[in-house]
């Protein structure tokens, strides 16, 4: 693993973001209620960068006109095209197999879960040494 120092950590207070370049790849720090997360700042959709992007949470439904809101703030929305990703994993819920418009049959079911879809932006562990966010890549 390689050690990258980006910054003191007092410079990235909780509720912030910073943007860095490690090895040529732009790479998203954020400090979410003083917990720290590293991914790669580009969206694999379409190549936008990530840090323009709004924090935003899971909505769950269990029954309709019924719903819960869940991790907020640990969910990043792409500004370009609204796909979401989850800065704990970087894994996205979208598939593009069911962005397109489509008439389908609808009913109303017991449950379903979230499923994820095949997209993943990288992640990268972060962490404070030394009063300096430091990252790790490979």
């Amino acid at each position: 693993m390689v050690r990258h120092v980006i910054a003191p950590a007092k410079d990235l207070p909780a509720g912030n973001r910073i943007r860095v370049m490690i090895d040529g790849k732009p790479v998203l720090v954020l400090n979410i209620k003083g917990e720290l997360f590293a991914l790669s700042d580009t969206c694999p959709h379409r190549g936008a960068s990530l840090s323009g992007g709004i924090l935003t949470g899971h909505v769950v439904s269990e029954t309709p006109g019924e719903y819960k809101y869940s991790r907020a703030g640990e969910i990043l929305r792409c500004p370009w095209h609204a796909w979401e990703f989850d800065v704990r994993t970087g894994r996205s819920w979208c598939d593009p197999k069911r962005m397109r418009l489509m008439q389908l049959d609808v009913k109303i079911e017991p449950g379903a879960s979230l499923v994820e879809g095949p997209y993943k932006t990288e992640t990268f562990p972060v962490r404070i040494e030394d009063d300096y966010i430091v990252i790790e890549t490979t």
